[in-house]
């Protein structure tokens, strides 16, 4: 069996990915799978961390769209990805995983402090380090987080799953005969518009040279295919590397 391409990741997942078909919060289901994809890739030796939104349990930017004040519901937002996290943690303990949960936002009784040192400590010790709480600060999206944090524990890849195999100019739920991107640069990402991440997030991975995969999450084993280094999804990242 051939050696995974990526030797440390930092895996990015929506909150919308763990509900599945309902129209908001946790379905175990889901989630169990997700669990079982990541602890397959962490029993290949891969060290994995993770971050995860909280879409399906409340939106900052949507309630703010609404009339609340934008700080107040960004952190309603970073405490959803605390519950998904903690729902993500228990799923993979129960599958056999070493995990470590760290929030940017101060809860000692369920979770770390975020501290980089402590957590590059646990990928080297073979646990799957869990982000929770975004950046600790209103403003910014669990994608911008998501960078940061793949940049700060100096992950070799940063992995966008999503619900469709890649990046389309186009929806492919609403645009039948859309053909799939296989390749991109940050630049072109920007340029273009394209929903891949934020501008934010996108801009730091381009100037930290931080490669990024969107792939199908919802396909059983693309997780695993996308570390061995197999062409699954499309791959946005420098222009010295197309």
């Amino acid at each position: 069996m051939s050696e995974p391409k990526y030797k440390r990741i930092l895996l990015k997942i929506s909150g919308e990915a763990l509900m599945g078909d309902a129209s908001f919060g946790i379905v175990p289901e889901v989630i169990d799978k997700v669990a079982a994809d990541i602890y397959e890739v962490d029993s290949l030796g891969v060290q994995v961390a993770v971050v995860i939104g909280g879409g399906n349990i409340f939106r900052g930017v949507s309630a703010a769209s609404r009339g609340m004040d934008r700080t107040s519901a960004d952190h309603m937002g970073m405490l959803a990805t605390v519950i998904n996290a903690l729902a993500l943690q228990d799923a993979l303990e129960r599958l056999g995983g070493q995990t470590r949960l760290q929030s940017a936002i101060s809860m000692r009784a369920v979770a770390e402090p975020y501290i980089r040192r402590r957590a590059i400590r646990h990928l080297e010790k073979g646990r799957i380090v869990m982000f929770a709480a975004g950046t600790g600060n209103p403003y910014f999206t669990t994608d911008t987080a998501a960078a940061l944090r793949a940049m700060e524990v100096q992950a070799d890849v940063l992995l966008k799953a999503t619900r469709v195999d890649g990046v389309y100019p186009a929806d492919p739920e609403k645009t039948p005969g859309v053909q799939k991107i296989d390749r991109l640069t940050h630049l072109e990402v920007l340029h273009k518009q394209l929903k891949v991440m934020d501008a934010t997030a996108i801009s730091l991975a381009m100037d930290n040279a931080m490669p990024i995969i969107v792939f199908n999450l919802t396909k059983p084993g693309n997780m695993k295919r996308v570390v061995m280094g197999e062409p699954v999804g499309t791959i946005v990242e420098g222009e010295d590397n197309g």
